[in-house]
């Protein structure tokens, strides 16, 4: 869907189709119908914006054939969908029964990794919308933090300089201009905007810059005033910015609040926690046994617009500041919002949606939620063109 910033911007906002698992070409659009035209039609609006999830096999396939692309931009357009940015973080197997660390390879140390990110804007060019600014492609903070080495640093600088060649070359062979944005998340090299700023100096700004996740904003305990402002002035854009909330638990000693985040320790993902007072750990039942002191934000994606059941909240208060800084002002900070919760199916149990209905029902309510605040701060919708259906 697209709002209307008072400075005359579109502001596209969608969901990420990571939550679903599907990496093949037909699954994807197999999707597109299950779950992004369902609430579409739930939101009762014309047009849908959808952040891609594509599985490196899929993305080299639709780089090595612009027919390929072509067609899908039509399926798209043919559903009231639009492509404004893809989410190029996970490398594949997504869905895997355990992803944890794996999540994390390729790292940008590698070939993979850059030729990955590479086909991503060659097709992301491909499915733009004709009247669309630009594109956005996060991806991970370089690597996790172990190792990394000064020969490492030096390495990942070499590598952002190609790859701002690479996006370069994109954008004079097909006139679209696609960045990528480096999405700091606990336990990375990049944690912190202190960190993206450090390790992202001197790129080239032009295509590269910042993927701002709020629930990971969030657990780093960061407030959202002081890390624009810390972006900002070392000059590196927002480019892209995942709509997200993190678990958070005030008092992990009492036996009840314990109780309640035991059941988020789930095998599939990884959930590093931290604590305001500091200590850390990589995973939640990790902090649970080391009885890390609260309060507690956990990296575990819920519903932005359901709190969790109490003892437990959400960083819902982070997300509002953040959107407030980012679009309630006079001129928005960046114009591609996406709703990331890809833990729908991993919930505990009671709170996972039953079916593909009710997950795409949730999908809806998160989208009406972040619309609502936008419309609170003073974005309204704008009208679309006519599409067919």
């Amino acid at each position: 869907m697209r709002l209307r910033h008072r400075d005359g911007q579109t502001v596209h906002l969608g969901y990420c189709t990571n939550v679903h698992a599907g990496e093949q070409l037909a699954e994807i659009v197999g999707q597109l119908d299950t779950y992004a035209v369902t609430a579409r039609r739930m939101l009762g609006g014309d047009l849908l914006g959808v952040g891609l999830w594509l599985a490196a096999p899929v993305a080299a396939q639709l780089a090595a054939d612009p027919g390929q692309v072509e067609q899908l931009r039509h399926d798209l357009e043919a559903r009231g969908l639009e492509v404004v940015t893809l989410n190029g973080f996970p490398y594949r197997s997504f869905h895997a029964p355990v992803v944890k660390h794996a999540v994390y390879q390729p790292d940008w140390l590698t070939d993979a990794r850059m030729d990955y990110t590479a086909d991503l804007a060659l097709v992301l060019a491909g499915l733009l919308p004709d009247d669309a600014a630009r594109g956005s492609v996060s991806t991970l903070p370089l690597a996790w933090r172990t190792p990394w080495t000064a020969e490492h640093r030096d390495a990942g600088r070499r590598r952002l300089a190609e790859l701002a060649d690479r996006l370069a070359a994109v954008h004079d062979r097909t006139g679209r201009l696609v960045r990528v944005g480096f999405e700091a998340e606990p336990g990375c090299v990049m944690e912190t905007t202190g960190q993206l700023a450090a390790e992202l100096a001197g790129a080239d700004t032009r295509y590269l810059g910042v993927c701002l996740d709020l629930a990971h904003l969030a657990c780093a305990w960061e407030e959202p005033a002081a890390a624009l402002a810390r972006l900002a002035a070392v000059g590196l854009p927002v480019v892209k910015v995942q709509v997200s909330a993190a678990l958070q638990a005030e008092d992990p000693q009492d036996p009840a609040t314990a109780a309640a985040l035991r059941r988020y320790a789930e095998p599939r993902f990884l959930h590093q926690t931290r604590s305001a007072a500091g200590p850390a750990a990589d995973d939640l039942a990790e902090a649970l046994d080391a009885d890390l002191p609260g309060p507690l934000r956990v990296h575990y994606h819920v519903p932005v617009h359901a709190a969790p059941q109490p003892p437990l909240r959400s960083t819902t208060g982070v997300l509002r500041s953040a959107l407030a800084e980012l679009v309630g002002g006079e001129q928005a900070v960046c114009d591609h919002l996406e709703v990331e919760t890809y833990t729908w199916n991993v919930l505990p149990p009671g709170q996972r949606p039953e079916g593909p209905d009710r997950l795409a029902e949730g999908i809806a309510a998160e989208l009406a939620f972040t619309r609502g605040e936008l419309h609170a701060l003073g974005l309204r919708d704008q009208p679309v063109r006519e599409m067919t259906r």
